[in-house]
């Protein structure tokens, strides 16, 4: 089986990345509705009970079924990660085509801004602005948006001054047609690429790091069944025994991710094979 995947070109592992993931998030968006929400409220006829048939996952210190717990952190986490990841790349895409083609001013400017973000500490820079949001999912969205969108703006920022030399560019400016003209039949196929593969590479960071500060505290409240909120309260009973508390939760954050890792991977060799290899 492994000899198999090996020899597999990069579309048929990249379509089959894409299948399981897919399979994966349908699961848990499946489950996430279906499970009825009593089972997050507390019952103390079940406290600490460990993976049954009744309870897959197990139950935590007041009852909750974990299973139900698990499945609505994902996908709260999903949600988060797919909007912040959209935003990344809209500010990505802004700011990188701007400062190809907005002057030599603008471009120091955006330039200058780049650099800091990109030699800003990723995980601070959320906290601070999830604290200063007053945390919850806007401070969320907004913490991991700011902090990944520099790398893909620099890439776009060089493609587009690349392309501005291009001959069919030049043709196309001569007929008279608009900026918004050639920024949209010209530079966005052109940067299209780029734009697909950071979306995927950014979405399973946007999850981790959504995990991390709600772990650390600067996330959702404690009343909110995110996966950090889980992980962060379950590190106060690991030590007495109750592994499926952090075992099922982190493992499936961990199996989303490198889902979605293994597609940006793939997709980058099937997009860009040139850099890819290099």
């Amino acid at each position: 089986m492994f000899k198999k995947l090996k020899n597999m070109n990069a579309r048929e592992r990249m379509l089959i990345a894409a299948i399981f993931s897919g399979a994966l998030l349908l699961a848990i968006f499946v489950l996430s509705f279906t499970i009825s929400d009593g089972n997050l409220r507390a019952n103390a006829r079940i406290m600490d009970q460990g993976p049954s048939f009744s309870h897959p996952f197990g139950t935590d210190w007041l009852g909750r079924d974990m299973l139900a717990r698990t499945m609505k952190g994902l996908r709260l986490s999903l949600m988060v990660g797919v909007v912040a990841s959209i935003i990344s790349v809209i500010i990505s895409v802004i700011l990188g085509v701007g400062s190809a083609v907005l002057g030599k001013t603008v471009d120091n400017v955006i330039s200058w801004v780049t650099d800091l973000f990109i030699g800003m500490p990723h995980l601070i820079f959320m906290m601070l602005v999830c604290f200063m949001m007053g945390g919850g999912v806007k401070g969320i969205i907004v913490g991991v948006s700011l902090t990944h969108w520099s790398l893909l703006a620099r890439v776009i920022r060089a493609e587009v001054l690349q392309l501005k030399n291009a001959e069919y560019m030049q043709i196309s400016s001569s007929f008279g047609k608009s900026l918004w003209f050639i920024a949209w039949h010209h530079v966005i196929p052109y940067i299209m690429p780029q734009i697909i593969i950071r979306f995927l590479s950014v979405f399973p960071h946007a999850i981790v790091h959504e995990a991390a500060i709600t772990f650390l505290g600067f996330g959702f409240s404690p009343q909110t069944p995110a996966i950090g909120v889980i992980l962060s309260e379950a590190m106060a009973h690991i030590s007495t025994g109750k592994w499926w508390l952090v075992f099922f939760p982190g493992f499936l954050l961990v199996l989303v991710a490198k889902s979605f890792d293994s597609i940006s991977e793939q997709a980058h060799i099937l997009l860009e094979p040139v850099s890819a290899n290099e």
